[in-house]
Protein backbone atom coordinates (compact mmCIF):
# COMPACT_ATOMS: atom_id res chain seq x y z
CA UNK A 1 0.00 0.00 0.00
CA UNK A 2 1.16 3.58 -0.68
CA UNK A 3 2.60 5.65 2.15
CA UNK A 4 0.22 8.38 3.43
CA UNK A 5 -2.73 6.78 1.64
CA UNK A 6 -6.06 7.09 3.48
CA UNK A 7 -8.70 4.38 3.23
CA UNK A 8 -11.76 2.88 4.91
CA UNK A 9 -11.32 -0.54 6.53
CA UNK A 10 -14.08 -2.87 7.69
CA UNK A 11 -13.25 -5.87 9.86
CA UNK A 12 -14.82 -8.14 12.46
CA UNK A 13 -13.63 -7.85 16.06
CA UNK A 14 -13.07 -10.99 18.12
CA UNK A 15 -16.42 -10.43 19.84
CA UNK A 16 -18.12 -10.76 16.42
CA UNK A 17 -18.88 -7.04 16.06
CA UNK A 18 -18.30 -5.54 12.60
CA UNK A 19 -16.28 -2.30 12.68
CA UNK A 20 -15.56 0.33 10.03
CA UNK A 21 -12.73 2.83 10.54
CA UNK A 22 -11.10 5.68 8.66
CA UNK A 23 -7.45 4.71 8.38
CA UNK A 24 -4.12 5.83 7.01
CA UNK A 25 -1.08 3.85 5.88
CA UNK A 26 2.35 5.07 6.97
CA UNK A 27 5.82 3.70 7.67
CA UNK A 28 4.72 2.16 11.00
CA UNK A 29 1.94 0.13 9.34
CA UNK A 30 2.41 -3.39 8.08
CA UNK A 31 0.71 -6.53 6.85
CA UNK A 32 2.00 -9.89 8.07
CA UNK A 33 1.05 -13.45 8.93
CA UNK A 34 0.79 -14.20 12.66
CA UNK A 35 2.38 -17.32 14.13
CA UNK A 36 -1.13 -18.82 14.38
CA UNK A 37 -1.40 -18.53 10.58
CA UNK A 38 -3.93 -15.70 10.13
CA UNK A 39 -3.24 -12.42 8.34
CA UNK A 40 -2.84 -9.21 10.38
CA UNK A 41 -2.97 -5.61 9.16
CA UNK A 42 -1.62 -2.85 11.43
CA UNK A 43 -3.00 0.58 10.48
CA UNK A 44 -3.28 4.13 11.84
CA UNK A 45 -6.86 4.60 13.07
CA UNK A 46 -7.78 8.19 12.16
CA UNK A 47 -11.04 8.13 14.17
CA UNK A 48 -9.27 7.11 17.40
CA UNK A 49 -6.32 9.44 16.72
CA UNK A 50 -8.71 12.39 16.50
CA UNK A 51 -10.30 11.49 19.84
CA UNK A 52 -7.04 10.74 21.68
CA UNK A 53 -4.97 13.56 20.21
CA UNK A 54 -2.08 11.23 19.35
CA UNK A 55 -1.48 8.40 16.88
CA UNK A 56 -3.60 5.32 17.59
CA UNK A 57 -2.69 2.12 15.77
CA UNK A 58 -5.01 -0.87 15.43
CA UNK A 59 -4.72 -4.44 14.18
CA UNK A 60 -7.29 -6.06 11.93
CA UNK A 61 -7.13 -9.83 11.46
CA UNK A 62 -8.84 -12.28 9.16
CA UNK A 63 -9.44 -14.79 11.98
CA UNK A 64 -13.24 -14.41 11.80
CA UNK A 65 -13.84 -12.78 8.39
CA UNK A 66 -11.48 -11.15 5.87
CA UNK A 67 -11.09 -7.39 6.17
CA UNK A 68 -12.32 -5.11 3.42
CA UNK A 69 -10.51 -1.96 2.24
CA UNK A 70 -12.12 0.73 0.11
Amino acid sequence: MENNKTFIITFTKQNGESTTRKAKWNDKCREYVAQAGHKVLTFLDLDATELAGKDQYRNATDKITPWSIS
